[in-house]
């Protein structure tokens, strides 16, 4: 039996990246799909939700913001009236963010904590009443390493990252007793379009070098190895699981390399 029979998986930003990988890797696992992005799949990542289509007949992709409540609402309504139940949560909609807080625009501030954090809120807000009826429920948080530690010039995104997990924290303390399990992933980079819209703008080529570089594999992560983690948590193998953050980064937050490897013979670099 597939380890996602007969449950409904509600995604936001499924269109690409690491959503769009859930989505892909639920269908796999015989969940339906409700997925919700601002943008439609094209190409690259975006296959990912066509596959995920393909793979599980009756999924649904509505377009809208995370920021508008009202959308969310509609979206989780059509997909509880199509399919009677939500059995998973992903909150998988993020944007990136740069700058040191003397010269970020406030604008910018507050898009970056609208999405990451806001839109994280809204979504698990207008899911959770469905769960609380059923008595059961998964719900899995996109945070990232930077929501663990500081990352240069990432005030907005590193505040938003911490506040989601936070947030899980809270979320499993007040909806375990009902059945709802809250956990969230905390991904290192990861080779997605959000990823290269930041680290592929010129002169960034050095830097992105030296990240690719801190993360002990010696690579960045593929969006499908999120998937698999996030698969975990929203099946029943996860049962007695609420309240984690699940790194999944490649090493990147477990220490640092100073070339003591070369001597010992175990760094090829």
């Amino acid at each position: 039996m597939a380890r996602l029979e007969g449950k409904v998986a509600f995604i936001t930003g499924a269109a690409s990246g690491i959503g769009a990988a859930c989505a892909k890797r639920f269908a796999k696992e015989g969940a339906v799909l409700a997925g919700f992005d601002r943008d439609e799949p094209v190409g690259g990542s975006g296959d990912d939700w066509k596959a995920a289509v393909e793979l599980a007949p009756g999924s649904t992709l509505q377009t809208g913001d995370v920021r508008d409540d009202e959308a969310l609402g509609a979206a989780v309504a059509a997909a509880k009236q199509a399919h009677g139940r939500i059995d998973i949560l992903v909150n998988s909609a993020g944007v990136g963010s740069g700058g040191p807080v003397h010269l970020i625009e406030i604008e910018e501030w507050d898009r970056c904590i609208d999405i990451n954090l806001k839109g994280t809120f809204l979504a698990s807000r207008r899911v959770l009443p469905i769960m609380l009826e059923q008595g059961s429920g998964s719900i899995i948080h996109l945070a990232s390493v930077e929501g663990i530690e500081g990352f240069e010039g990432g005030s907005a995104y590193n505040a938003s990252k911490g506040a989601v997990m936070l947030l899980m924290r809270n979320m499993a303390i007040d909806y375990g007793r009902k059945g709802i399990r809250v956990n969230a992933i905390c991904p290192g980079f990861i080779d997605t379009p959000l990823m290269n819209s930041v680290m592929g703008m010129p002169g960034l080529e050095a830097v992105r070098s030296r990240i690719e570089d801190a993360h002990q594999l010696g690579r960045f992560g593929r969006a499908e190895e999120i998937a698999n983690a996030a698969l975990f948590l929203a099946s029943d193998e996860a049962s007695f699981v609420t309240g984690h953050a699940l790194v999944v980064d490649g090493g990147y937050t477990a220490g640092h390399r100073f070339g003591i490897g070369q001597l010992m013979g175990l760094d090829d670099d």
